[in-house]
């Protein structure tokens, strides 16, 4: 029973000591960017009414949800994505604000998939949306945060790639397919079988044009001159819009000196139905999903009552880390820790000088002495959770400095390192 109650239920984990510094300073990396670009912190629950997800919305389906139940009966759900909350609070909040809205957030999402799939149910997500403002700019900032967001943290091998919602939706309004039709064209695109998507639109009555344009989905990726070919593709406005958005997109970027991390695949459509035009995603080496996902959204914050276009992303930091270890990038952490050691009758001298360095913004591990330890198994200790230093009090008013990073040792008076 014991051993049962030390492990963690399927799909979350523990993260601690190195690798949890490692992750909150790469956070703190990750903000700080969003900062540097004006977006402003909010804070939405982790669960909310299971309305605020459901399909009506565009979020994820039923089945991939935690859901539970409040003491009125109300059906809640652990939030599965982020952003339909962040719609939410603008329709509130913001209601009558026209100009443009930046905020951002970090938080978990839970995900109740497959077993088998071996992912975590539990991730953690920064993100930023920008909310009033429908410009092709706007997409370009904020694909441009991405990527400063991922250099920020190190990475210099990544690419970030741009599709169309609009590409796709122009098409089947041109063929005047169904939705029945059109959901299995896009399961088809989604899942890369395009085997059995040539085949499926080979039966269709429509223009040989356009069984032509939606076979060509598996060589709709690369880079600015894609573009034009799939520009040559189609004949309606939607479509051809959308194309010329991404270029401006593109143009933007250009100007930024993003360029070289930037490529386009027509074939991406978010598995989230609230995307309305450009989506992208990012990847890197050491993992095989991708590390941030976003895209426009412009009609999700009217299913809240306020019309307003939008536009955001979100890293994925759990992708991230393990992008960041794979590609063996050193995440500098702070290890100034300061270990002061004393026996019980030097414990005033020792807490005021444990207090006067907290003051100074020191961080200092406080530890009366047990007479089963030595002086050895403390340098022991203190070395194994990096710290810089042991200050170990010899008499009421002599300490001994330890430096841990050179061995080097000293004695000082306590009422010196006070001041």
């Amino acid at each position: 029973m014991v051993d049962k109650i030390l492990h963690t239920p399927e799909g979350v984990r523990d993260i601690y000591y190195s690798e949890c510094k490692k992750k909150l300073k790469v956070e703190e990396l990750l903000h700080s960017v969003l900062e540097k670009y004006s977006y402003h912190d909010i804070q939405t629950p982790s669960f909310e009414y299971f309305n605020i997800f459901n399909m009506d919305k565009g979020s994820a389906p039923s089945n991939e949800m935690y859901k539970f139940f409040d003491r009125d009966n109300n059906t809640l759900v652990l939030r599965p994505d982020i952003t339909p909350s962040i719609a939410r609070c603008v329709a509130k909040y913001y209601a009558t604000e026209e100009l443009p809205i930046r905020l951002c957030y970090k938080g978990n999402a839970f995900i109740n998939a497959p077993s088998h799939q071996g992912k975590l149910n539990e991730i953690t997500q920064i993100g930023g949306e920008l909310v009033n403002d429908d410009s092709s700019a706007a997409d370009a900032e904020i694909i441009a945060c991405v990527i400063s967001c991922l250099k920020e943290v190190g990475l210099k091998e990544f690419q970030i790639e741009i599709g169309e919602i609009e590409f796709f939706k122009g098409l089947i309004k041109e063929a005047g397919l169904d939705d029945e039709t059109a959901n299995i064209i896009k399961d088809y695109i989604q899942s890369k079988n395009f085997f059995g998507l040539s085949e499926f639109v080979s039966k269709l009555s429509i223009d040989d044009k356009l069984k032509k344009a939606f076979s060509s989905f598996d060589t709709l990726f690369g880079g600015l001159e894609m573009l034009d070919k799939a520009r040559n593709l189609v004949t309606n406005s939607m479509s051809i819009n959308a194309i010329e958005r991404m270029k401006r997109v593109y143009s933007a970027l250009c100007n930024y000196g993003f360029e070289e991390y930037v490529g386009f695949d027509l074939s991406m459509l978010n598995r989230y139905n609230y995307y309305t035009g450009i989506v992208f995603r990012g990847y890197t080496y050491g993992t095989g999903d991708a590390i941030v996902k976003g895209g426009r959204y412009n009609n999700l914050m009217s299913k809240f009552g306020k019309d307003a276009p939008a536009v955001g992303f979100a890293i994925f930091v759990d992708e991230l880390m393990l992008a960041i270890s794979r590609n063996k990038i050193e995440i500098e952490v702070d290890y100034s820790n300061i270990l002061v050691l004393y026996d019980r009758e030097y414990q005033k001298s020792a807490i005021e000088l444990a207090s006067s360095l907290r003051n100074k913004g020191k961080k200092i591990e406080l530890i009366r002495r047990s007479a089963k330890h030595g002086i050895p198994d403390y340098i022991e200790y203190a070395k194994n959770n990096h710290f810089s230093g042991m200050y170990n009090f010899i008499n009421d008013s002599d300490v001994c400095v330890y430096s841990l990073f050179d061995n080097n040792t000293d004695t000082i008076n306590y009422k010196v390192l006070c001041n």
